[in-house]
């Protein structure tokens, strides 16, 4: 990010209280912290950008996409947009299990965390209606919640890396085996555990080069064992981070996951992007081209798989469709 900060305007950081949070499951925390990054001035016009499930408000500030987009002369030039980075309830700094209650925080889902992007929207920043709803893998299934639930509160959704339906197949598998990494883990203690499990790395290691990265990317990456083997043990041996509840929260919020029943109520204009090589969403299961028929002024954006792209993960990169983005900013009526 240092390398590019001078393109577009240093974030500001921030945190606001949302009082009396009640969550899905009828429980309520008398406060919970949101954190977030903010770039150009509060008098531009408001975009929501939403991270993926191990990320925070940070992960966008990096060449491939902030140093695409939020540029003089970028489709999303801070001088002109007030760009709002949350960290996600249970992500960043923002309220989450290992903060104290543990296994006794709320089960949230990604309902209670759209809710608490809403509040922080609406009473934290006192902003009641945004040109852009935008957001990557997880962050993508809450645009498209964003889209549903609040069909006025935007202009353009632009969810990425996603699809509108429940999770299912390789998706919702491989998330579960990855949570089950944790609650088979005798260290786990259900969640009171004096020693961080280890289980769950293993688990993650797995599923990153199993879910993400690009079947060409690879293959050019590690065109022979040798190259293989060095990207498995620099993943095994990177540093652990995080903690394990904090892991497992995040990835079972998706577990009821659903924004298929409110397509015919999105009034924005949306532009859904997916990539042909994406592991989770893989576009042969037809999908996208029958929901996104539901949707009004709905659009379907296919990136084609080449050795530049890197399957869930080519969304991350602006370059493959900041010219489409650019388009729905300069068509999409201002309503």
């Amino acid at each position: 990010m240092s390398s590019y900060a001078a393109d577009y305007p240093a974030p500001q950081e921030a945190t606001w209280i949302a009082r009396d949070f009640r969550f899905n499951t009828g429980e309520s925390l008398p406060e919970v912290k949101l954190n977030y990054r903010t770039i150009g001035e509060p008098t531009g016009e408001p975009v929501l950008v939403l991270h993926g499930t191990n990320g925070s408000s940070g992960t966008f500030l990096n060449a491939n996409f902030a140093g695409e987009l939020f540029g003089a002369g970028q489709p999303l030039d801070a001088s002109k947009f007030f760009i709002i980075l949350p960290d996600a309830l249970g992500s960043g700094k923002s309220s989450k299990p290992s903060d104290g209650l543990r296994g006794k925080f709320p089960q949230y889902n990604y309902n209670d965390m759209v809710q608490a992007q809403y509040r922080l929207v609406t009473e934290g920043l006192g902003i009641k209606h945004l040109r852009l709803v935008i957001g990557d893998s997880a962050g993508g299934m809450q645009t498209w919640q964003w889209a549903g639930r609040y069909p006025q509160m935007m202009d353009i959704a632009v969810p990425m890396a996603s699809q509108p339906t429940e999770m299912a197949g390789r998706n919702w598998i491989m998330r579960r085996m990855l949570t089950e990494s944790i609650r088979r883990d005798p260290a786990w203690m259900n969640g009171n555990y004096t020693k961080q499990p280890t289980a769950y790395l293993f688990a993650n290691a797995f599923f990153g080069f199993a879910t993400n990265g690009g079947t060409q990317a690879y293959y050019r990456l590690a065109p022979n064992r040798e190259k293989g083997d060095k990207m498995v043990a620099e993943r095994l041996d990177a540093a652990a981070a995080g903690d394990a509840n904090d892991f497992l929260y995040r990835w079972d919020a998706s577990r009821d996951y659903d924004a298929s029943p409110q397509l015919e109520a999105v009034e924005a204009h949306l532009l859904a992007i997916n990539a042909t090589d994406d592991e989770r969403n893989p576009p042969e299961l037809g999908i996208m081209e029958r929901e996104i028929k539901r949707v009004k002024h709905g659009k379907l954006l296919i990136i084609p798989a080449s050795p530049d792209t890197r399957g869930h993960g080519t969304t991350g990169a602006a370059k493959f469709w900041k010219a489409q983005l650019a388009e729905a900013l300069a068509t999409a009526p201002r309503r």
